[in-house]
């Protein structure tokens, strides 16, 4: 039975104290072989999580051509750049929690469907010879905010699913897939878009991207569904399997709406810090990276941008690596500990990392560092999304998109600070900079309880 903390009403935390980790299921008795309908769904996920990165970084990719063709200034394509993450950061947790009340079924379908008909409504940007300049800013700085806000629930509304599609002390091996489809899908858009600008324009490059979306949320709509017990495939031991073990979730009684509790609960805030301070690292390699390089390294354009690439290749891996461990270490030490361990060690090594790259002279040294600072960086990454589904349970949309909103502002301030460091202390100050930053999410961490859920009335 569940361990009841304290009073809702008194708006103080209300837990309970779940999943112990005592090892594997216990034997029910039931000889059957679990269905594995739960591992089809999570490759129906990771093939949207590839999706919303193959669309989502097209702006940036066909910046150039774009400036060219509709007679921008850098500045304005400044303002039109910042839309799409002033979007996807004010959504977040709006996102999330739609996902929890209306299920991610639905939602998931929805926003896949708006992610083709908004790339597909770029491409219909006006001409300068047919509209004005102020209506073509106002075109695209409307449409890029609607894109930011169409991705932003995309990874709450996963980590809402994976809650339900996958056992207490399973979570941090799908999160860290999603991950890793994300890095994929980067990866593809760099090398694919380009070609398609090249050759087809900037316009029809955009609309050939649409039906990627297109299927990704039929599919999902078609295979998925919002519970396991609603999916005609699954079976009574996967059932069992993913019902189990008995109690986990916390008690209900609180009449306080739900996303008050979220923004309430000491956990959700603690991990919402960590996972801030882990993206200040993130930003780093994926903001500052290829500038690093080419800059302050004096590395060639070539040489950088396959480092770039390799880079993307190993979070991928660090994700995958990362989700696996953390499911073992929920199983042999419980999931308060299992979700801690990957960030500690994660965010401890990149912190070891970053102070290497910043004092190695070697450059070649120092990238393949940053490199390896990316592969324990993502490596973090299924855990945290455990953390959103062992702490939040049928809210983990609302606090993931809690998690992620702190990391996208962090995104936002890293612009600021690094830059500011930089120009006041010099690259070596300013990269290992990130060191701080990756321990104080290590602090933030250790502090947290992902074995205290919250209260789980509607």
């Amino acid at each position: 039975m569940p361990v009841i903390g304290s009073l809702c009403p008194l708006g103080v935390h209300l837990g309970v104290k779940w999943m112990t980790g005592r090892g594997p299921v216990p034997d029910t008795g039931d000889r059957q072989r679990p269905s594995n309908i739960r591992w089809r769904i999570m490759a129906i996920l990771v093939f949207v999580s590839f999706v919303s990165y193959l669309l989502r970084g097209n702006l940036s990719i066909a910046g150039p051509a774009m400036v060219q063709d509709l007679q921008l200034t850098e500045v304005q394509w400044g303002w039109i750049m910042a839309a799409f993450p002033l979007g996807y950061a004010l959504f977040q947790f709006p996102g999330g929690y739609w996902g929890d009340r209306r299920g991610p079924r639905f939602t998931m379908a929805a926003i896949t469907i708006a992610w083709a008909v908004l790339i597909a409504v770029t491409s219909l940007t006006p001409a300068r010879d047919v509209a004005p300049l102020y209506l073509v800013i106002g075109f695209l700085l409307t449409v890029q905010f609607l894109v930011g806000a169409s991705h932003a629930p995309v990874f709450p509304i996963m980590v809402a699913a994976i809650e339900r599609w996958f056992p207490p002390g399973g979570w941090a091996l799908p999160n860290g897939l999603t991950s890793a489809g994300l890095t994929v899908g980067l990866a593809v858009t760099a090398s694919a878009l380009p070609w398609l600008i090249d050759q087809y324009g900037w316009r029809t490059g955009f609309l050939a991207l649409a039906p990627f979306a297109f299927v990704a949320g039929a599919l999902w709509w078609w295979y998925s569904r919002d519970h396991p017990a609603d999916h005609p495939g699954v079976n009574t031991a996967e059932l069992t399997l993913l019902t189990s073990p008995a109690g986990h979730r916390a008690a209900e009684g609180c009449t306080e709406a739900a996303w008050r509790r979220v923004l309430k609960n000491r956990d959700a805030l603690l991990v919402t810090l960590s996972y801030a301070s882990m993206n200040f690292v993130f930003y780093v390699v994926f903001s500052w990276g290829y500038y690093y390089m080419v800059t302050v390294r004096e590395m060639g354009a070539q040489e950088a941008g396959f480092l770039t690439s390799a880079q993307w290749l190993a979070g991928a891996a660090g994700a995958f690596t990362g989700g696996w461990l953390g499911d073992r270490f929920c199983m042999k030490y419980g999931v308060r500990w299992g979700c801690r361990m990957p960030i500690v060690i994660g965010c401890s090594a990149s912190a070891l990392l970053l102070i290497g790259v910043a004092l190695h002279p070697d450059a070649y040294v120092a990238a393949f560092m940053l490199g390896a600072c990316f592969f324990f960086n993502q490596f973090t990454e299924g855990a945290f999304g455990a953390n959103g589904a062992a702490i939040g349970g049928r809210h983990a949309g609302a606090v993931y998109g809690l998690f992620n909103t702190g990391a996208n502002l962090m995104g936002f301030a890293n612009a600021l600070l690094l830059s500011a460091i930089a120009a006041t202390l010099g690259w070596k100050v300013a990269i290992a900079s990130g060191a701080a930053f990756a321990m104080l999410s290590v602090t933030f961490i250790v502090f947290s309880r992902a074995d205290m859920q919250m209260d789980q009335s509607d």
